[in-house]
């Protein structure tokens, strides 16, 4: 019975690739040869992009498609350190404060159009204009006068960014930012077709009127269901693409996920059901990958109103008694690591901080935080009422019944459980309408301040709306820093301030799990789970053509 399925899923998935991407006369050319050439990626990808609009885009899931869209002046290698991409090569001031990136002449939008260093002077100055509202402007505060702009005192041209001609783009800095190549291979940074902005607007980005750069093209996007990109033949490398299409199916549940994979209709999945991990370790542990990932877990608090408003005790004393561990051994069960800090292990040149009770025996910390929550005024009679907020999921609802039952244990807290959809989460919490949140923070690029970053008071992902001056005050100042050792020690001492603040609960660090089917060539690895399509081929696959 299952070998019928998996018949009419390939059959029904080729008929659809016929209709929809039919190849052209010429495609032996266009698409190159081998077993590989003229074959659709279908991958999972959660529960899919919250806008497909580089400067806009928040979710991790929107930031994969677009790193196929699009292309930035740099790119990630296999091992995730800087790679040329637009730019062939960049050059640094002796004081660190200046790039200048040369860019390849051959570089094209999907209509033909030759990329110029206009484009992505335009895209800069869009990303930290204030009438974009991009909560990833800040991405890019260490560029000159981007704060004052984004702040609105500085009109947007002020930008320390320029383009002398079309192949050279100078980027004038506020401070010295060694990881600043690695930063511009994030698609908020990618370049804007300029013509097609000032002619859709917003609507730029919507399928059939998106032009882009990168190695694939927005051909359909039906929200809660697929995206699907097809070969861009202006990109300046279409020589080296193997593939025609890209699918990025959403799928929510982990294991209907699984189940596709298995039916063939899925060659890479999105995640591993944890529930079925010892299963896919006896039968599928050829295709299974897992690798460590800068990739944080966590429960935010709304520090914007009672009852965690000015109350760190209250806040300590629920992460207090949260046994990581065991979430880690019982819950989640794939190799993810407890948190009992913010920035990953993993990360370059840094040694990630901890809350100060992580070697503190359970029940000792569990009566701490008893002392803790009566001093809040709760107690069994009159116990704390919250409501924990997370988006569906078989594992996010797995992890909040276990962490609301330990509550519940060691202190006595109700918690209401409510799950919805993951873009009603993020409006949720934008509009303040939570107490408690589950999120996650995936780093920007190989470097702490990306995590340090993300909790500074102006940041606009910043979700706990957490604000300390003296935290601001070490990221300027680790900002500012020329000297490696020393700024490192600032933003050591600028973590540990935070965590003895407690605006967010990490639970733990993520690892990178993926089933990759064995006619997927050219898969993987790293820590930032950046895995470019173009470089992916598909080989004797009946479901994959």
């Amino acid at each position: 019975m299952r070998r019928s399925l998996r018949a009419a899923a390939a059959l029904a998935i080729a008929l659809g690739l016929l209709a929809g991407c039919a190849r052209s006369p010429d495609a032996g050319r266009l698409h190159g040869t081998g077993p590989d050439a003229g074959a659709t990626l279908l991958i999972g990808n959660g529960p899919g992009p919250d806008s497909l609009d580089p400067q806009k885009a928040r979710a991790n899931e929107a930031h994969m498609v677009l790193r196929d869209l699009y292309e930035c002046l740099t790119s990630l290698d296999r091992n995730a350190a800087p790679a040329p991409g637009v730019a062939t090569s960049w050059d640094t001031s002796a004081d660190g404060r200046t790039y200048t990136f040369h860019l390849r002449p051959e570089a094209r939008w999907s209509n033909g159009d030759p990329v110029v260093a206009a484009d992505f002077l335009a895209a800069l100055r869009r990303l930290v204009d204030p009438a974009t509202a991009s909560q990833y402007a800040q991405v890019i505060d260490v560029v000159a006068n981007a704060g004052a702009i984004i702040a609105g005192k500085a009109p947007v041209d002020t930008l320390g960014v320029a383009a002398p001609d079309d192949a050279t783009l100078v980027i004038r800095l506020a401070g010295p930012a060694p990881y600043l190549p690695g930063l511009l291979s994030h698609p908020s940074t990618c370049p804007i077709h300029r013509p097609t902005l000032a002619r859709y607007g917003a609507a730029f980005a919507r399928p059939g009127i998106m032009v882009s750069n990168g190695a694939f093209v927005l051909k359909e996007w039906v929200p809660g269901s697929y995206v699907l990109g097809v070969r861009n033949r202006h990109y300046w490398n279409d020589r080296a693409t193997r593939l025609d299409a890209v699918k990025y199916l959403q799928i929510t549940d982990e294991n209907a996920e699984l189940t596709r994979y298995r039916a063939d209709q899925l060659q890479v999945t999105a995640v591993v059901p944890r529930g079925q991990f010892d299963w896919i370790k006896e039968h599928l542990a050829g295709e299974l990958h897992i690798a460590p990932q800068l990739n944080t877990y966590f429960y935010g608090f709304n520090l914007a109103r009672a009852p965690f408003k000015d109350n760190p005790g209250l806040r300590r004393a629920l992460s207090l008694v949260i046994d990581r561990e065991k979430l880690a051994q019982r819950v989640l069960r794939v190799g993810e690591l407890p948190a009992y800090g913010w920035v990953p292990p993993g990360i370059h040149d840094y040694t990630p901080q901890s809350f100060d009770y992580r070697a503190t025996p359970l029940p000792q910390r569990i009566a701490e935080a008893r002392r803790l929550y009566a001093a809040a005024g709760y107690s069994a009679r009159t116990p704390l009422s919250i409501e924990l907020r997370y988006n569906d999921g078989e594992i996010h609802t797995k992890l909040a019944i276990a962490v609301a039952s330990m509550w519940k244990e060691a202190l006595g807290v109700e918690t209401r459980l409510v799950a919805v959809e993951f873009k009603s989460l993020l409006q949720d919490i934008d509009r303040g309408d939570v107490e408690i949140f589950r999120s996650s923070w995936v780093g920007d690029y190989n470097d702490a301040y990306t995590f340090a970053q993300y909790l500074k008071s102006d940041f606009g992902i910043n979700l706990p709306r957490y604000k300390n001056p003296k935290y601001d005050a070490l990221l300027a100042a680790a900002a500012a820093e020329v000297d490696v050792a020393a700024r490192r020690r600032l933003l050591e001492e600028a973590e540990r301030l935070m965590l003895a603040d407690h605006p967010l609960m990490p639970l733990y660090f993520y690892v990178n799990k993926h089933l990759v089917k064995p006619n997927v060539t050219g898969w993987y690895d790293n820590v930032m789970n950046v895995v470019y399509s173009k470089d992916l081929g598909l080989s004797g696959s009946p479901a994959a053509h």
